[in-house]
C-alpha cells in the first residue's frame, strides 16, 4: 500500500496531491560532482524530523531561526519545517561575514541557527555578538573534509534519532502567517528583511503554469542560492507545483553549467544578469550549442549580448523583472522586443513609470517603476521597519527604486537603479555594452563597470571605471584591453580607469557589489591604470 504524504503542510500549500513517495523531486549536485537525490517521500519524512528537532529546541510558532548554508537538501527540510510548526525561517547569504552577518541575525531576533560546516568559522568570528543564539544543527558534508565538532550537534545524528512521522505541535496551515524573512541585497547599505507569508508559495505555484509555462517533461536547473527569492520562485516551488524534477548545484559555476545540464538533461535554468555575462565571457567551445536547454529564464539580460547568447547556445531567453518585495513583468520568447523585460500580467498587476510628482511619464521617457496589485492591497513588510514599509508602498503603489521606461507598445525596459545612472558629458552610458566589449578579451573572466564622481566636478557626471578580473592563470593584458576599448567603443564610453581585481565581489544574487569596488578604488593604486 502506498504511503499517503499529501498532508505535509508544504504540499497542501502548493496544492499538490496524489504524490508518489518514491518520485524523484530534487537532485543536489555537490562541488565535487557527486550528487544527492531526494524523493517526495524523503521530503515528507525529513521535514517532519526537522520539525521535531526545532520543537525540541524550543522553536515554535512565531519564532525565527536562521539558515546559513549553500544549496543542500537540509535547507529545504528546514524551510518546509518552518511552515509546519508556524516558525519563521531566516535564510542568510552564506557569504555574509562580520558586521553584515551579525546585523542579519540580530535584526531578525534569531533564536537559533542551522548551518553547514564550512560556515562555522564565520559564526565563530562574531561569537561575542551572538553568544546567546544556539547552533541548532550543523550540516556536515563528507566532501568538505571538515572534522566534526563536539561543541555543536551534528544534524545527521539528530535526524537519525527522530521519527519521520508528523510530530505533535504542528500548527494549522495559515496562508497569512509569516514563514520566511528574506534579506534584500544590501547593495547600498544594511539589507532589509522582507517578511514573506505562506501564500507567497501559492503564487509561485501559479507562476509555474502561467508565467514560466513549464511542461510536464521539463527538468529545471538552478545554481542560484536557495536563500534568494529567484531560486525559490523560478525553480524550487514551481518544480514541486508541477511535480517535475529540479537539479540544484551547491553554488553557481559559470564554467560547468552546460556540463551539468547535459548530464542531467535539464531543459530550463534561471540566471541573473551578472551570471549571463559571466557565461558569455567563457571561451567559446565547439559544443556550446550541443545542450538540452530550451529556455533560459533571465532577470537582467544585457541587451548587448542577448541575441548572440541565444544563437551561440541554441536557447530562447525568457526575460523577466521582479523583486522579493513584489512586482512582476515578463517577456516570453518570441513575444516582446529584445532588451525589454516585458509587461506585467495584466489580470493581476498594474505597472507604470512615474516622475518625482508621481505623474505617469510618456513613452520612451525615464521614470521610477511602480506597480500595484489589481485585486488586493499592495503591501510590503520590512521586519522591524514599519516606517520604511509604509513608504515603500506610498499611495498604494510599490516603489521599486528602479528607473525604467516603456515603449509605445507598453513594453518596459530597465535603465538604471535610482541614483546609480552613469552620465558622461551629458550622455547616459550603458555599462552592459562596455562590459560586453571588454568581456570579449580572451584574458577577461569578469567585468563590472561603475561610476565615480567626475574629476571635472560637473554635477551628476561620472568618470567610468572598468573593474576586471582576469582568468586565474592569466596576467592582466592592460595594453590589449586599452586597445580593445578605443577601437570598439565610442569615445564617451571608453572607461577612464581600469581596475584589476582578483574577483568581482557579488551579492548572493550575483549582482556586482560596485560600492565595494568603489570604496577600494584609488586613482594612484598599483592595480589601477589610465585608459
Amino acid at each position: 500500500m502506498t504511503r499517503v504524504i499529501d498532508d505535509l503542510p508544504i504540499f497542501k500549500c502548493l496544492g499538490v496531491k496524489d504524490l508518489d513517495p518514491g518520485k524523484e523531486a530534487f537532485i543536489f549536485v555537490n562541488d565535487d560532482g557527486s550528487d544527492e537525490r531526494i524523493s517526495y517521500g524523503d521530503i515528507y519524512s525529513n521535514t517532519n524530523r526537522m520539525s521535531r528537532i526545532l520543537l525540541k529546541a524550543g522553536i515554535g510558532k512565531g519564532d525565527t531561526f536562521a539558515l546559513m548554508m549553500r544549496n543542500h537538501a537540509e535547507f529545504l527540510y528546514s524551510l518546509f519545517a518552518a511552515l509546519s510548526i508556524g516558525a519563521i525561517a531566516v535564510p542568510i547569504d552564506p557569504r555574509s561575514k562580520g558586521k553584515k552577518l551579525s546585523f542579519q541575525l540580530m535584526n531578525t531576533k534569531t533564536r537559533g541557527i542551522v548551518v553547514s560546516d564550512e560556515f562555522m568559522e564565520s559564526l565563530e568570528e562574531i561569537g561575542q555578538d551572538i553568544h546567546f543564539m544556539p547552533v541548532l544543527g550543523v550540516v556536515y558534508k563528507p566532501e568538505h573534509r571538515i572534522p566534526l565538532s563536539n561543541s555543536h550537534p551534528d544534524l545527521k545524528e539528530l535526524f537519525s534519532a527522530e521519527s519521520g512521522d508528523p510530530p505533535d505541535g504542528l500548527v494549522e496551515l495559515n496562508l497569512k502567517a509569516p514563514v520566511q524573512i528574506i534579506h534584500t541585497s544590501g547593495t547600498t547599505g544594511d539589507p532589509k528583511g522582507v517578511v514573506l507569508r505562506a501564500d507567497r508559495f501559492m503564487t509561485y505555484a501559479l507562476m509555474a503554469e502561467f508565467i514560466w509555462r513549464y511542461r510536464s517533461d521539463d527538468i529545471l536547473y538552478t545554481g542560484l542560492s536557495l536563500t534568494h527569492g529567484n531560486a525559490q520562485s523560478v525553480t524550487i516551488f514551481t518544480a514541486m507545483a508541477k511535480k517535475i524534477p529540479a537539479v540544484i548545484s551547491e553554488r553557481f559555476t559559470k564554467s560547468r553549467i552546460w556540463d551539468v545540464c547535459r548530464k542531467y538533461g535539464c531543459t530550463s535554468f534561471s540566471l541573473l544578469g551578472g551570471m549571463m555575462s559571466g557565461i558569455y565571457n567563457e571561451p567559446r567551445r565547439p559544443n556550446d550549442g550541443d545542450n538540452p536547454v530550451r529556455t533560459v529564464i533571465s532577470a537582467g539580460t544585457p541587451r548587448a549580448i542577448w541575441e548572440d547568447f541565444q544563437t551561440r547556445f541554441g536557447v530562447s531567453i525568457h526575460e523577466w523583472y521582479g523583486t522579493v518585495e513584489g512586482g512582476l513583468a515578463h517577456n516570453p520568447p518570441g513575444e516582446g522586443p529584445v532588451g525589454s523585460f516585458g509587461k506585467p500580467p495584466e489580470a493581476f498587476i498594474e505597472m507604470k513609470a512615474v516622475d518625482e510628482d508621481d505623474n505617469e511619464v510618456l513613452p520612451n521617457t525615464r521614470g521610477e517603476l511602480v506597480s500595484r496589485m489589481k485585486s488586493s492591497a499592495t503591501e510590503v513588510s520590512y521586519y522591524g521597519k514599519e516606517k520604511e514599509s509604509k513608504e515603500k508602498t506610498r499611495g498604494g503603489w510599490l516603489r521599486s527604486g528602479d528607473i525604467c521606461h516603456r515603449d509605445e507598445n507598453g513594453y518596459f525596459y530597465f535603465d538604471f537603479r535610482k541614483g546609480g545612472g552613469l552620465r558622461r558629458q551629458g550622455d547616459f552610458i550603458q555599462p552592459d555594452y562596455i562590459e560586453k566589449i571588454i568581456g570579449e578579451h580572451e584574458g577577461v573572466s569578469e567585468v563590472c563597470v561603475y561610476g565615480i564622481p567626475a574629476e571635472s566636478g560637473a554635477p551628476g557626471e561620472s568618470d567610468i571605471v572598468a573593474a576586471v578580473a582576469p582568468f586565474g592563470d592569466k596576467k592582466p593584458d592592460v595594453a590589449g584591453i586599452r586597445q580593445l576599448c578605443h577601437s570598439k567603443l565610442e569615445k564617451n564610453s571608453v572607461p577612464s580607469f581600469l581596475q584589476i581585481v582578483e574577483e568581482i565581489p557579488k551579492t548572493v544574487t550575483e549582482k556586482a557589489l560596485d560600492r565595494l569596488l568603489r570604496d577600494a578604488f584609488r586613482p594612484d593604486a598599483p592595480n589601477v591604470y589610465k585608459l
